[in-house]
């Protein structure tokens, strides 16, 4: 007698079947390999942090659930075989299926936790470093890959329990334009949001407004159907993709300047100071550190207004920042005022000159109503 039929006459006489000792070792060793996994990918990911890149923490921290979960299923898997082999149910021919649906899950799984994963740190990184990116088409490849990954999955987790994909094309081909003529708003809205994010008009963050619509704000989410934009009152606008595509849509956002257009009038007794005062206001415009003296600025006479004679200011600031611009216009406008006060000019307001028609110089008023009725009195 040799040592595996003594040690199976000892497991008969001890009551154990040998099935329920090698089921017993399967679990075990599988429990061991899942821990072992799991300290293994722990000290990889602490070495893999000291690097610079991204990609390869990102792939070990996607990989550490999704690992154990495969190897547990994988070990279950084998251990119900083993009672199958033994016990010879019906019911137990259903794990082969259901082990190989679980195994493609855990493979979409990691793929899906490590885009997601990956995203975080690139985004975090960028930040770190001060770098700027395209947040908007970062959204939509994140979003198109994530969906890749799962329809991959179910086509395969289909023809692996028996389905004919190519019949499953073909119906969803079908279902698809059933469902198309019934939610065409909601694909006219996806495709919206597919082309913003191909032609990027604006990003997240961006102000936008429309001369079509009241829609005027900053932009806070891209979705496939929808765009959030936050008005300036702090209350959300809620904008369909769609809408887009038919509306004008400006983005102040995107400015390199931002421009100072102001007409101010002197008074016409001040006509002669009007040749000094424009040459000095183009001056002082020229000089100022924050005016764009670069792009175009203009500084003329322009017109005989009723009460005043009018000159015009036309430049561009440096800045874009909306603050910032109202400051910069608030000194310009202050220098201005001392321009035209150093010259012995003013600032003309709307005023009226009322001529009265034979008076004649030098005689007395006539008498006043309220004199002829105390005189009466």
């Amino acid at each position: 007698m040799n040592g595996t039929e003594a040690v199976s006459g000892y497991l008969s006489d001890v009551g154990l079947e040998s099935w329920v000792v090698q089921v017993f070792v399967v679990v075990f060793a599988t429990a061991v390999l899942a821990f072992g996994a799991r300290r293994f990918l722990a000290r990889l990911h602490a070495a893999f942090a000291r690097t610079r890149s991204v990609w390869d923490g990102s792939f070990v921290e996607a990989l550490g659930p999704p690992l154990r979960a495969f190897v547990w299923i994988a070990g279950i898997a084998f251990a119900i075989e083993i009672i199958q082999n033994e016990a010879g149910a019906a019911i137990f021919e259903a794990v082969d299926p259901i082990r190989d649906v679980g195994l493609i899950s855990t493979f979409a799984w990691f793929a899906v936790r490590f885009i997601r994963i990956a995203e975080g740190n690139f985004i975090a990184d960028k930040q770190a470093k001060g770098e700027t990116f395209d947040r908007a088409t970062l959204d939509a490849a994140v979003k198109l890959l994530r969906l890749s990954v799962v329809i991959t999955a179910f086509l395969v987790a289909l023809q692996t329990l028996g389905f004919s994909i190519s019949g499953v094309l073909a119906f969803g081909g079908i279902g698809g334009i059933a469902v198309g003529f019934a939610a065409k708003d909601l694909l006219a809205n996806f495709f919206g949001g597919l082309m913003i994010h191909l032609d990027r008009p604006f990003a997240i963050g961006d102000w936008v407004r429309s001369p079509d619509r009241a829609i005027e704000g900053t932009v806070e989410r891209i979705g496939w159907r929808q765009t959030l934009i936050r008005k300036f009152d702090t209350r959300p606008l809620y904008v369909p993709n769609s809408a887009f595509a038919n509306i004008t849509v400006e983005n102040p956002s995107r400015m390199s300047n931002r421009r100072i257009y102001e007409t101010i009038g002197i008074r016409y007794e001040d006509a002669g100071a009007m040749g000094a005062v424009v040459a000095e206001v183009e001056a002082m415009l020229r000089a100022h550190d924050e005016i764009d003296s670069d792009g175009f600025l203009m500084v003329n006479f322009n017109a005989f207004a009723p009460s005043s004679l009018d000159f015009f200011i036309y430049c561009y600031t440096r800045t874009t920042a909306w603050a910032r611009y109202h400051q910069v216009k608030q000194d310009v406008l202050l220098r201005i005022i001392g321009i035209i006060d150093r010259h012995g000019a003013e600032i003309a307001f709307p005023t009226s000159t009322v001529h009265l028609a034979g008076v004649i110089p030098g005689a007395e008023p006539p008498p006043s109503d309220s004199g002829a009725g105390k005189d009466d009195a």
